[in-house]
């Protein structure tokens, strides 16, 4: 049977609030196990090498799957993402490459070593859909994906909203290209964007059309994932709200909405998809 898993990202466990310090590992971990999601995510982005290695003892004592993310800046960089991912039992690694050639040209024989080493380490990868990296603009991802047909990617999608000032709802247009991103994406990540935020609050009567927009975005790439994947295979679902920056702040620097609570209706909000994708 085809499941869905539900990780928690690490970084959004991080509080943004200034003078205090910030959960330790172990009870993030734990918080994140009683809550019942099915994973932990650590990121190189906001973690170094070293305070990621940290984390290993906690999957083998907590029992929670692992996920990586990478940040490699160089192709060979990628290899000690690799090895850490083993480690924590991630079933790939998600790939935020800082190589950024400037034509889609130059990026072809970037993305085909990342995937060389990757085969080369018994490790899947998936890129990311993210700003400031080689995903960074939608238009240039789809003509890499038409020209590396094995890459594979994590969706993100509120980087595009933002990277392409998308409205609510999307042109025509638009709407196809993000198709094209959900029939190749492996695994999804959970962040609901507007046009000019990139992290937005999920209750807010505002942003109830960006929520809709995402629900329904995920659904389908649910339901794509569905008719492609094999009959035992496993989606990853991501819930990664950020701390400040990402979420928004008043004046006093206190975030607006509660972001834990948010991870929470996520996590639902996933579940709730994929069983009518079912």
């Amino acid at each position: 049977m085809q499941r869905l898993k539900v990780y928690q990202a690490l970084w959004a466990m991080e509080h943004g609030r200034a003078g205090e310090p910030q959960p330790d590992f172990a009870d993030s971990f734990d918080r994140v196990k009683e809550a019942g999601f099915d994973g932990m995510a650590i990121d190189l982005g906001a973690l170094s090498f070293a305070q990621a290695r940290q984390t290993v003892p906690h999957f083998a004592r907590t029992g929670l799957g692992g996920l990586l993310t990478g940040f490699p800046r160089s192709i060979e960089d990628l290899r000690p993402a690799l090895h850490l991912a083993k480690d924590i039992g991630a079933p790939f690694v998600v790939v935020i490459g800082q190589v950024m050639p400037l034509s889609v040209a130059g990026m072809i024989p970037v993305v085909r070593e990342w995937l060389r080493l990757a085969a080369e380490e018994a490790m899947p990868i998936q890129f990311e859909t993210h700003r400031n990296c080689i995903t960074n603009d939608l238009f240039a991802t789809a003509q890499l994906l038409d020209a590396v047909p094995e890459m594979r990617l994590a969706a993100d999608l509120s980087h595009y909203v933002v990277d392409r000032e998308m409205p609510c709802p999307p042109p025509a247009d638009l709407q196809a290209l993000i198709g094209r991103i959900l029939a190749r994406s492996d695994s999804f990540q959970g962040r609901v964007a507007a046009r000019g935020q990139i992290q937005i609050a999920l209750d807010f009567p505002r942003n109830a059309k960006w929520v809709r927009l995402f629900r329904d975005w995920w659904r389908a790439g649910f339901a794509d994932w569905r008719a492609r994947a094999g009959a035992e295979e496993t989606c990853v679902f991501l819930c990664e709200l950020g701390p400040p920056d990402y979420a928004i702040t008043d004046a006093n620097g206190l975030e607006l909405s509660d972001r834990w609570a948010e991870s929470l209706a996520l996590r639902d909000m996933a579940r709730a998809l994929w069983a009518q994708t079912g």
